[in-house]
């Protein structure tokens, strides 16, 4: 075929190529940090009928995110009426159930969540599900048993007061989990003293102990559980896990789980009741912790070691502005998003001094505890009643209102999340991917 021929065919395959991006193997995302960076075009508004590629129906509710690598879509889930939980593995293009394993039996502790919240985390071959009653399995990507264990049966019954929560961290070579508890039991669960807060890297070919950190803290009663999710970062070639909870944040060396720093407290009167709920994020050279109960929100300059005092904080939020008690906030764009739930409202924050470039004000009057996502200029949120809101991220205007939920609908906490120039909505109910269709 001559040269002239094939040219444009060439240039028609790149562009097609180009308008699709890339995966969301891990809960905030491939940058870690919930952006997307290379994604394109994605959809402003639609319905539950307009610009849906397709639906899923589950049986019952969980906050834990849609996890997307290639044509998979991975879910943890929980049957509200067998009282069990499931791994689901999904086609990304036609939204067909591929394979569902059970678990285990189990459901939740509490009203508020399930033990299904934690979301899986996936690389080329394998996906990781975690649960919170401490079930842990590995699949390969065609739904073939690759191990299994119990964290709960192998370190001990966790102690926390809530259902319990925290993702894993695939990341060099390691999988990564933590466990932040209460050092004594709490209703029945836990050891009378002695519960230990630690660091787990396990080998994800086998599911083997490859080290356990301790990791202390000098926090009381409640103030000491996190369900937080571990966070990598690389600063000036160094790279670290942030681990917060306990009242206070620390950087761990991947290889080891040595602890390389931390920094504490925004708790210094011992308030018992601070559990903590957002995960760290790191940019623009700080690491961000939030404190819970609309409490600031504290950047550590990237990159100190050793135990800190407050010298090595860059600055800490206004609090009756930029706050999180639950979301985890995003970085995109060299700047932070945060989503304060106390006052239903989204800042897009400048990581040299904390200051709001522009805040607005959420719609309606439901909670805002889902993470946020940011991709082609443009925040997604969603409420507890599925209320998607998309605002421009430049202008800081609110673009559009989507009620996604049933009627009903509470609770609805799972982070929206792109891939491959599509979105995925979680619901109580159900999974919507849209656009691309």
């Amino acid at each position: 075929m001559p040269t002239r021929t094939w040219l444009p065919l060439i240039v028609t395959l790149t562009l097609a190529c180009r308008s699709f991006a890339g995966d969301w193997p891990q809960w905030r995302g491939p940058e870690f940090n919930g952006s997307a960076n290379d994604e394109r075009k994605l959809p402003s508004t639609w319905s539950k009928t307009e610009g849906v590629a397709w639906t899923y129906t589950f049986d019952g509710p969980s906050a834990s995110t849609p996890i997307i690598v290639g044509d998979r879509v991975f879910l943890s889930t929980a049957h509200q009426a067998n009282k069990t939980l499931h791994a689901l593995c999904l086609d990304r293009k036609t939204g067909k159930l591929l394979w569902e394993r059970k678990i285990t039996d189990g459901y939740n502790r509490d009203n508020r969540s399930n033990f299904s919240s934690p979301s899986p985390v996936a690389d080329a071959t394998r996906v990781f599900f975690f649960y919170g009653n401490g079930a842990l399995a590995a699949y390969d990507h065609a739904g073939k048993e690759l191990w299994t264990r119990s964290i709960t049966k192998d370190y001990g019954e966790f102690a926390f007061q809530w259902t319990f929560s925290s993702t894993p961290l695939l990341f060099a070579g390691k999988l990564y989990l933590q466990i932040l508890q209460r050092d004594v039991a709490v209703n029945g669960r836990g050891k009378a003293t002695g519960n230990e807060s630690f660091l787990l890297a396990l080998d994800p070919a086998s599911g083997k102990e490859l080290w356990r950190q301790l990791r202390p803290s000098e926090a009381v009663a409640e103030s000491h559980e996190s369900f937080a999710s571990p966070v990598p970062f690389t600063h000036q070639g160094r790279t670290e896990i942030l681990v917060v909870g306990g009242d206070c944040i620390t950087g761990h060396d991947p290889a080891t789980g040595r602890e390389l720093w931390r920094w504490g407290t925004w708790n210094p009167t011992k308030i018992g009741h601070w559990r903590l709920v957002p995960s760290p994020v790191a940019g623009g050279g700080v690491v961000l912790a939030c404190a819970p109960k609309n409490e600031p929100i504290y950047a550590i300059k990237a990159g100190v070691s050793g135990k800190q005092d407050d010298s090595a904080l860059a600055w800490k939020s206004d609090k009756r502005v930029v706050s999180s008690d639950v979301p985890t906030p995003a970085f995109y764009q060299d700047d932070f998003f945060v989503v304060n739930d106390g006052k239903r409202s989204l800042s897009r924050v400048s990581p040299a001094n904390g200051e709001p470039k522009w805040t607005v004000t959420l719609p309606g009057t439901k909670k805002y505890e889902a993470s946020p996502l940011c991709a082609d200029g443009k925040i997604y949120v969603m409420n507890f009643a599925g209320d998607v809101v998309v605002v421009d991220a430049k202008a800081g205007t609110v673009i559009s209102t989507i009620p996604m939920g049933e009627p009903g609908d509470d609770f609805t906490r799972s982070t929206i999340v792109a891939a491959h120039g599509q979105i995925f909505i979680r619901t109580n109910a159900k999974l919507y991917c849209i656009g691309g269709k």
